[in-house]
């Protein structure tokens, strides 16, 4: 390659660059049933307590990656019986015998779209109605609620999540390790999920560094807490 193909490479690809990053696109999805949406708000909306650049990142490249893999994963195999199912079939019946590249990447992408899904801009505040008053009966108060989170989440060694799950009239905090979660069939503690948190340090190590605890007191500002009432009524 002469200097002047190199250089007609180089600039094709740094344009190409550019144009990802300037009209919030992203490169070609691997071939499968499972699908990247669209965050359901801006990336910088949620700043200042979770910053544009860490959006665009967990968003962009960790949940990417998650669907690129479970898509390969799911390819040629028995799995593919769930290209007609749904993402919460497919997690459900995850089990110990299930794949790695199936339980975590399925997992991972599970996860990812619940957590975009309960936050949002001008969040924040706390639960109101049947979800308030359960939190309440359960906990004695809002505030020994969120002592009791910020406790699981500082507690979670290494990488994974928080939730807040219900078991019919119950609720109750636990965590899960890497991409697991209350739904699946290995799970120690099952329950449907209506609040989740990611722990995982790409999450927040832009802003936060190794301040787990800082992030987790941010997050509160960003939890939609209507969304959440109707994962509880739900």
């Amino acid at each position: 390659m002469n200097r002047s193909e190199f250089l007609k490479l180089a600039f094709g690809a740094s344009a190409g660059l550019i144009a990802f990053r300037s009209f919030g696109l992203t490169p070609a999805q691997a071939e499968g049933p499972f699908k990247l949406d669209p965050l359901p708000f801006d990336a910088a909306a949620l700043e200042p307590h979770i910053d544009k650049e860490t959006m665009e990142i967990h968003h962009g490249k960790h949940h990417k990656a998650y669907v690129d893999n479970l898509n390969k994963a799911v390819a040629g195999t028995d799995m593919a019986k769930y290209n007609n199912g749904t993402l919460a079939d497919l997690v459900k019946g995850i089990s110990a015998s299930t794949p790695a590249a199936v339980r975590n990447n399925a997992g991972g992408h599970w996860n990812h779209t619940f957590f975009w899904n309960i936050l949002g801009p001008k969040a924040g505040g706390a639960p109101k109605g049947a979800l308030a008053d359960a939190i309440t009966k359960k906990f004695g108060s809002f505030d020994n609620f969120k002592a009791e989170f910020a406790k699981a989440a500082a507690g979670r060694f290494g990488s994974g999540w928080v939730w807040l799950i219900k078991n019919g009239n119950d609720i109750e905090i636990t965590s899960t390790p890497n991409q697991d979660n209350p739904l699946m069939a290995l799970a120690e503690k099952k329950g449907t999920p209506i609040l989740g948190l990611d722990v995982w340090e790409h999450a927040y190590y832009l802003k936060y560094q190794n301040r787990r605890p800082e992030y987790v007191t941010a997050v509160w500002n960003v939890f939609d807490w209507n969304k959440i009432g109707k994962n509880f009524a739900s």
